[in-house]
């Protein structure tokens, strides 16, 4: 009996695989066109005036949004749409993983790492307070302050679904935080010139601050390439914070829900994600050898489309005119937590007394 049952469950599996394949394919498609149509963009304006200054992330989930306002996806759609949202985003995040290497956090040093560990739990609390006392929800202040504090899109988008984030505050965050990123890279190098900075307090400040590691980049670049160096290997510690982050949102995941939401008791409850859970393997892959350097490129290239790819969906849910509503408190609260993350830094650069 059982046996026969299991064989026709295994013969059922390609029909009942292939059935899910063609029900997320067009909303998946969509979603993979306005990624593509945004990075194109993205590249364009690289092309013409030597940067990006609107990233293909905010391009894709304005392409999303704009698509939203001036038509409803179709029924046939949303499927794909919500699995691009939910299960290639975290498919993306673990993939994102394979950049992080034990070997160039030891790099750091025991002392400097410690100041960034604190500098990011100091700079989501700060934040976080700052936001909710704008009027901001727990959770776009959590999403805010995560931003901000770890990697930017990747952060937030990994803590979104922990705290149970709204799309609406999903996209605030992203867009506006991302907006904020942008002034940070333009206004740094005159910090740093007021500052008199060298070229490795440069780096810190940079990597400590800018919102993601393209932009940590951009914003070194210019200074030298002992500041690109640094940079790149703090922002990198700062991106690993993002697996203790997440278990501490997991931990606190009912503070998130909304009062007249009922309380749900399961018999148990995750306390780490799965996509954290494969995030920090990667990293153990990679530290380990078994995860080749040749191969953590186009990984993190995929992991970066997955993760435009969620955004535009995301973007097809969103109403613009609640984004404008609460924009002028987002934007707000995105400038005060780059503010305290910047005076954090400085100060972490004076107690380390860091010389070149």
């Amino acid at each position: 009996m059982f046996a026969e049952f299991h064989t026709q469950s295994v013969r059922a599996f390609p029909h009942r695989f292939m059935e899910q394949v063609r029900a997320f394919a067009p909303g998946v498609a969509l979603c993979a066109a306005l990624a593509a149509g945004a990075m194109v963009l993205a590249g364009i304006e690289v092309a013409l005036v030597g940067r990006s200054w609107i990233d293909a992330p905010v391009l894709a989930i304005l392409a999303g949004s704009i698509l939203r306002t001036v038509h409803q996806p179709a029924g046939t759609l949303v499927p794909g749409i919500s699995f691009s949202g939910r299960t290639l985003l975290e498919i993306g995040i673990v993939l994102l993983g394979a950049t992080l290497s034990v070997g160039a956090l030891i790099a750091v040093g025991p002392l400097l790492l410690a100041g960034i560990a604190a500098v990011v739990m100091l700079s989501i609390a700060a934040s976080f307070g700052v936001a909710t006392a704008l009027g901001l929800s727990r959770r776009s202040a959590a999403l805010i302050a995560c931003g901000n504090s770890i990697c930017g899109n990747s952060a937030i988008m990994a803590v979104a679904p922990i705290v149970g984030a709204k799309s609406q505050e999903i996209a605030s965050a992203v867009a506006f935080t991302a907006l904020v990123g942008v002034a940070v890279v333009i206004a740094l190098p005159f910090l740093g010139v007021f500052l008199v900075l060298t070229e490795p307090q440069y780096g810190i400040l940079a990597g400590l601050t800018v919102y993601a590691v393209p932009q940590v980049l951009a914003a070194t670049a210019p200074v030298g390439t002992l500041a690109v160096q640094v940079g790149t290997i703090v922002k990198l510690a700062r991106v690993v914070m993002l697996g203790p982050v997440c278990i501490f949102f997991s931990l606190m995941a009912p503070k998130f829900q909304d009062a007249d939401a009922p309380v749900q008791n399961p018999p148990f409850r995750v306390i780490l994600p799965w996509f954290v859970t494969g995030f920090l393997m990667m990293g153990a892959l990679r530290s380990l050898g078994f995860i080749p350097d040749f191969a953590v490129p186009p990984l993190a290239e995929i992991s970066k489309f997955l993760t435009i790819v969620a955004l535009a969906a995301l973007g097809l849910g969103v109403d613009l005119r609640a984004a404008i509503h609460t924009g002028p408190r987002t934007v707000a609260a995105a400038l005060a937590s780059v503010v305290m993350l910047g005076i954090m830094a400085v100060g972490l650069l004076r107690l380390l007394a860091v010389s070149g």
